[in-house]
């Protein structure tokens, strides 16, 4: 195999794409449909002042002297003393390096099972990723992970090319913020991309608030030995499971925020138009039952706790969109109007796409045609952009396309700004 980058790719030889977020990482194989592992975006640090026993070290958490680092659900969600979640990610981008490496290290060893030289790397990233971090993504890859070849693309593109287009203005709403970013013949256009920090976290913070304020006992399930069903305004009957001493509170926030996420996924629903309570009393309430056994039907409610991400006081969804297409040149408007891509989890609220649809055409010069394109399964809509990274690291042409480590070695992590648009 050559290693001028012309020959990567081909069927000898599999491409991993990598697509982080602040929810999860998701890494797979180029050409397969779905990811092959979800990883939570946060890591669990847990000081220890005693050495290390081999059997600990035997299981995947390695780590320096005195901290250990817990990676990936099974390990993440068990109750220790002293373990603080951390999250490597910052406003859409790789933020602290020592603990993205820990799960870079992890997602080799256990989910690719392979060494990191025999694959070439596609990365995504946020639409307003900075220089200096594609850079250095670019240079660990290299010189630490020895890739032999390299790309990264803005996870809008992706998730357009997941959808079949080249030209799109791709929503996504992801667990800390919605973006409205326009894609045009596979480049975006960064002058008009938007954000607003309504996304999932902001929802579960909603549901939080309300919830604590009706009196509903949040116990998550870490703390529930056993429970009794019982019906609506019973007092929860259940016994506590015994726990660690010194369980910290970002562990506990995060467990409890993971109750917050299933109950908004399950219960919480959009209205097709602006909240109004005649028209929210009429559909049927939908019943939720807490970890504690307690279980309660949520009507009216429901609707107004998602209403918060189409306010348009604070730049809500529809908003966000057309705002993103006034800022492009007149002659691109109507083909994004064309091809509104609709991606990213908290998409996937019963209602989402359906309301921002109505928000668009209210908006929207009156001759537009305006199309919505959202993928029906969630696992498509959770993984738009990886699966757009599935597909193009697997297409003929794009194998010319790699930054090859010969490359790398003759032109530096500079390449990056040069190859990858």
């Amino acid at each position: 195999m050559s290693s001028s980058g012309m020959l990567y790719g081909g069927d000898e030889i599999g491409a991993l794409v990598i697509d982080p977020g602040h929810h999860s990482l998701r890494v797979g194989y180029a050409q397969e449909d779905t990811p092959k592992a979800e990883i939570p975006a946060v890591v669990g640090e847990e000081t220890i002042a005693a050495a290390l026993d081999l059997e600990t070290k035997a299981t995947n958490n390695i780590s320096s002297s005195n901290t250990k680092h817990y990676i990936d659900t099974t390990f993440l969600n068990v109750p220790r003393s002293n373990m603080e979640i951390q999250t490597y990610m910052k406003d859409g981008m790789i933020d602290n390096w020592d603990l993205f490496e820990k799960v870079l290290n992890y997602t080799y060893a256990k989910v690719v099972s392979s060494k990191s030289e025999y694959h070439p790397v596609l990365f995504s990233e946020a639409s307003w990723n900075v220089r200096t971090n594609r850079e250095k993504l670019t240079e660990l890859m290299f010189e630490k992970y020895n890739v032999p070849a390299f790309f990264v693309v803005k996870n809008a593109v992706l998730a357009a090319f997941a959808s079949g287009r080249a030209t799109a203005l791709v929503v996504d709403s992801g667990a800390t913020h919605t973006s409205a970013v326009p894609v045009h013949e596979g480049y975006v256009l960064t002058q008009a991309v938007v954000k607003s920090p309504l996304g999932g976290d902001y929802l579960s913070l909603q549901c939080r608030q309300y919830l604590e304020a009706q009196g509903i006992d949040l116990t998550p399930i870490y703390a529930i030995a056993s429970k009794d069903v019982i019906r609506e305004r019973d007092t929860p009957r259940f016994q506590t499971r015994v726990l660690p001493d010194k369980l910290t509170n970002s562990w506990q926030q995060y467990m409890l925020k993971k109750l917050l996420q299933d109950f908004q996924m399950s219960t919480v629903q959009v209205l097709e138009t602006p909240y109004d309570e005649r028209t929210a009393s009429q559909i049927p309430a939908s019943p939720y039952e807490f970890p504690t056994g307690y279980h309660q039907d949520f009507g009216c409610e429901r609707f107004k706790l998602a209403e918060s991400l189409f306010d348009h006081t604070m730049l809500g969804a529809g908003q966000l969109a057309s705002t993103s297409v006034g800022m492009c040149d007149a002659d691109v408007r109507l083909s994004l109007y064309g091809s509104v891509v609709v991606t990213g989890g908290n998409s996937l609220l019963q209602g989402f796409t359906e309301r921002l649809n109505r928000d668009l055409s209210h908006r929207a010069p009156s001759n537009t045609r305006l199309k919505m394109i959202s993928a029906n399964g969630s696992v498509e809509r959770r993984f738009g952009a990886w699966i757009g990274g599935s597909i193009l690291a697997s297409i003929g042409t794009f194998q010319q396309m790699w930054i090859s480590a010969q490359e790398y070695e003759e032109g530096g992590k500079g390449q990056v700004e040069r190859k990858c648009p």
